[in-house]
Parts: structure tokens; sequence; C-alpha cells
């Protein structure tokens, strides 16, 4: 039940009107006022969020509402009917309702939008079957509780009783995984397979995540008293036997009846790109557009390899700056210090110039993660600021050494003008953007899209002109271009080009393909390998988000430059990050109307 919101943390949709519609949305910066009266249409989106927010109360947890700390979705088939009666009934009542300014013609346009595939994907029949490494709710029911607080008795009380409800929740899912199964919706074996791995790990005895998690149980140190002890292991208990029958499930009964092609096919294919985008593209130009975007992204590598070591491959290049002094940082203190200092200049830089920034949104803090996954990434500010937006660096184990030069584009992306800049924008809307468009709605394409739009917007401006730190820049561009090749390519069984090889695209030709684009670790690489194949259409989402953010720049330019004015950047950006995230094609008829 996660096609509605926003999944900060993992880091994720068409459009139904044209732009001479008057149901066409517009952007019109006189209506982005403070103390606008909430609309009908407003009310309806607030309702739709309190509903939803009943029906998932993991999706409570993640937005920091109280009062579901205990419970889980209906992962059952009754469940899915629910979210969608709930879809039915919220489309049906927008039908009936008028935009009173620009701001209701764009909730109205994103709302029909997003709900409306909503309703595709659950009369699909996918829905009931969704089983994947990364996004599934095999991976929901227990992510959960890396949001849970834990420092307070009655926070650890809350775990108890999640934990405790892990079994209904687990037991739902199968029922929904069973009923796909007899419509013949079933994963791909190779993601079933990985769930069961997952499942098996999350459940082991002495272990596993639930088991550690009962024994590290503590209240700053001391017991928890044993009442509370009890409750906890034995809520632990109860949740680990959960994810080891789904194991038993998912490899006794489910393996032999999924498919070993990992390819789903155009039509599965598009609707997914649909709800990673909120655009539709043309597929076939958008994998042509991918390869020789691939290309040209190497060439640029390869011209910044010549100014980094003089007749230098790229990874002769590379070589030489992780050996080079001034690139490296020695422990967690320094990174984290590093990191603050580049996102506190970009901060002071920007704003004003570049970037309408008030004061609230200005304190962006970096912290070291206090989990070891190795991942970076962004958590939004609270609705009233008192919680800052952060950014985390999760360091694996035994890990102290970094280098500068492949991360600063990182803390641009994370950070300013990247994902803080783009979150803390909407969190500052609260008085003329209802909740639904503050807190809810994530399109991957427009968020993810805009953070590489915003690395490639630090290299124009002139902050990526040391070649190392260009040379970062590139290698997360190439990594993106890279995944909408192997994602469309695979996933539709497009010809490879004869660069790469030839033929038709196989998973197997995929992943050498990955390994000489991916600059990444094996175990990163098999991971991230999985996640494209289970879960088309959303690696793609990043670049051509990007190429659809730039496209959508580059036309409001040529409106100005025909009409004989100057355009604007900083007036774009303000307009584009006032409207929050919404599908990329509401977003273009949005700023073009």
């Amino acid at each position: 039940m996660h096609g509605f919101f926003h999944k900060p943390n993992l880091r994720d949709r068409l459009g139904l009107v044209t732009q001479n519609s008057p149901d066409s949305p517009t952007a019109d910066a006189a209506d982005q006022v403070p103390n606008r009266a909430p609309s009908m249409i407003d009310a309806a989106a607030e309702t739709f969020t309190d509903r939803l927010l009943e029906l998932n109360p993991s999706l409570a947890t993640e937005l920091g509402f109280a009062g579901h700390e205990t419970e889980y979705p209906d992962y059952s088939p009754a469940g899915h009917q629910a979210e969608v009666g709930l879809v039915r009934d919220t489309l049906a009542l927008l039908g009936a309702l008028e935009p009173t300014d620009s701001i209701d013609e764009v909730t109205l346009d994103a709302m029909r939008e997003r709900l409306g595939l909503e309703a595709e994907e659950h009369a699909s029949g996918w829905k009931l079957g969704e089983l994947n490494n990364i996004d599934s709710p095999a991976q929901h029911i227990r992510a959960v509780f890396d949001l849970m607080p834990t420092d307070t008795a009655e926070q650890w009380g809350n775990i108890a009783g999640r934990a405790a409800n892990v079994p209904a929740a687990v037991a739902g899912y199968i029922e929904s995984l069973r009923e796909a199964a007899a419509a013949g919706k079933v994963a791909a074996a190779r993601q079933v397979r990985a769930v069961v791995g997952q499942a098996r790990k999350y459940g082991a005895e002495g272990t596993g995540f639930f088991a550690q998690l009962a024994a590290n149980a503590t209240l700053g140190g001391a017991p928890l008293g044993a009442d509370l002890d009890r409750a906890v292991t034995e809520g632990c208990a109860s949740a680990a036997a959960a994810y080891r029958q789904l194991a038993d499930f998912l490899e006794g009964e489910l393996l032999p009846q999924a498919p070993e092609k990992d390819a789903v096919g155009r039509e599965r294919y598009a609707l997914a790109s649909r709800r990673f985008l909120g655009a539709a593209v043309d597929l076939e130009e958008t994998y042509a557009w991918g390869v020789a975007e691939l290309d040209r992204i190497i060439a640029e590598q390869e011209a910044v390899a010549e100014q980094i070591k003089p007749a230098a491959t790229i990874a002769e290049a590379k070589e030489a700056l992780n050996a080079d002094p001034a690139r490296q940082l020695k422990g967690t203190d320094a990174l984290r210090e590093w990191m603050q200092g580049l996102s506190d200049r970009a901060v002071a830089d920007l704003a004003g110039k570049h970037f309408d920034i008030a004061e609230p949104m200005r304190k962006l803090e970096c912290m070291i993660a206090p989990t070891q996954d190795g991942g970076i990434y962004y958590t939004a500010p609270s609705d009233d600021f008192s919680r800052p937006g952060r950014m985390w660096w999760s360091v694996p184990a035994g890990e102290d050494s970094f280098t500068t030069w492949s991360e600063t584009t990182t803390v641009y992306h994370e950070g300013v003008p990247g994902h803080h800049l783009q979150c803390a924008t909407a969190v500052y809307q609260r008085e003329t953007l209802n909740r639904w468009r503050r807190l809810v709605c994530w399109v991957s394409g427009h968020g993810e899209g805009w953070a590489l739009y915003a690395e490639r917007l630090m290299d124009e401006l002139g902050y990526l002109s040391d070649p190392g730190d260009r040379m970062g820049m590139l290698d997360a561009q190439r990594m993106r271009a890279a995944r909408v090749v192997f994602d469309i390519g695979v996933h539709l069984e497009l010809e490879v080009p004869e660069r790469w090889g030839s033929g038709i695209w196989t998973p197997e030709k995929g992943y050498a393909f990955l390994r000489e684009n991916l600059d990444i670790s094996d175990g990163q690489l098999d991971f991230e390998y999985h996640r494209y194949l289970g879960w088309p259409g959303q690696a793609p989402s990043y670049k051509v988000g990007q190429r659809l953010w730039e496209q959508t720049r580059a036309d409001l330019a040529a409106r100005a430059e025909a009409e004989g004015r100057e355009f604007d950047l900083k007036e774009f950006h303000t307009r584009a990050l006032n409207l929050g995230s919404v599908g990329l094609d509401t977003l273009r008829r949005a700023l073009l109307a």
C-alpha cells in the first residue's frame, strides 16, 4: 500500500489534459501567497490524506503523525480493495469540484493523474503480487522499525506492539500473493529467491534483525524492565517466526510458479514508467536517447581525464584522484565537517541570487547516520521546521577514509540546490499547499530528476570547475544514463548497441554492461542489478526526469526569447519548486500554461 506517497530514504509517477483545456494547471506566482483560504479541493485532498493514514499506519510513522505507532496496513486482498475504494471515491469527489485558483488547478491535475494511475495499477492485478528486492511489502513490514524512536519506555512499547502485529501483516501479504498467483501474476524467480534470502535473514534466530532488535533493547544502556523486556522479546520472536514462515511460503509455494524470465514486457513497463515519471514517454526514443547520452558522458569523462593526468584513461584518472592527499578525509568527524562546510557555502552563495531560500530553510544539518549501510540520503524538515532538513552519510563498519572528489556532487544532490531545497520549499509552502501536495505526493522522476538537474546546474554555475569534482559529477551522471539503457533495453528486449555487444538485451549481457559503467563494489552491483530487474521503470526515472526538467526549462527560455524578454532562471526555479512534487506532465503544464 505504497502507491501514493514519498519513500524518501530509499530513494518515487501522464497527464490527462491539454494546455488549452480549462482544467490545465497554471503556476501564477501571484497565487503563491500566505493566508490563502483552503478550498473544497484542498478539503478533498486533506480528507484523502486522513483516510490514507488510517489505511496505512506505516505512512503515518514515516511522516511523523502520532496515533498509529503499533499498527500495519492490511496487506490482504481486502486491504487492497479498501485502498482502491478510497481512490475511486476521491476521484469521484474531485470530478464534481471546480478549481478556485491556480493552486487548485495544479492540485486537481496532480491528484487526477496520481490517483487515476493508482486505479489502473490495481486493475492490472499486479498490485496484489508486488514482490522485489527493494520496494515491496516484504521489505516495508520490516523497514518501518528503522523509523521508530527508541528513547523512552513508551516508544519501546510501541515497538513491541508493532512487532507483535508483524504475523498478521505477513499473513495478509501471503494471502495477496496467493490470489495474484491464481491469476498468473507472479514475480520473476530471481526476485522470489532474493526475497527468500532477505526474509530468512530478518527472521534468523540469534542473528536476524528481530533477534538483534530484542537483544539490543535498552533505555540509554539501562534494562527496559521485566514486563517491557518480555513484551519486546515476545513480539520480536513472533515477528521473526512470521518472516521465516514468509520465506517458507515463497520458497515452497510461490517459487515453483515463478517465471524464470525477468523482462516484464511493454504493457507492464509502460505503466510502471508512468508511475515513476508522472509522464508518458516514447520508450524506444527514450532508450535511443539514453544510449546517446551515455556515449556523450563517457566522452566528457575522457576529456576530463586528460585534464587530471595527460594521456590517462578514465580509470587511471580516478586512481590519481584517489591517491591525491588533498582529496582525502580521515575519520567521520572530518567527513561531517567537510559536508557541512560545503553545504553551508552552497546555501550562502545561492540564496537570493539563483534561488529564494527563506530563513527557516537555510539550516541544513550534515550527519553521520547511526546505521552502517553505506548510503547517503536526505530527510526533510518537520512541518514546522523544529527539526531541520538533514543529510545523512551511513558509513560502513571499519571505513574511515573518504575521497572528496567523488562526493562533492552528492552534497549538492542531497542538499542545496538538490533535495533539501526541493523538499524544504514544499514544507515552507504550508500556508498554500495542502498536506497531500506538501507531504504525501512524491514522484520519483520529479524529485530525483530535480536532484540530477541540480548537479548539472552547479557545474553550469562553476561550482564543479575542479576536474576531480567534475569527474565525480560525470560518474554519477554516467551511472544514471546506464540505468536508462539497461532498464528499458532488458525489460523491452531491445537491440544492444554494437558498442556494447550487439544482439538482444538479456540480463546476463546487462550485468556485464553495468559492470563497465557503474563504479561500485561487487556487492552493490549485485543489489542494483536485482533492483533494476525487479523494479522496472524506477531506475531510469532519475535521468529521464532530469531530461524532462531541462526540456521544460529550455522551452520556457525559448518562449522568453521569442517574446523579446530575458529568461529569468531564478524565477523559473521559484515557480517550479513552489509547486511541490508533482508528475512531470503536470509540472510542464503548470509552468508552460
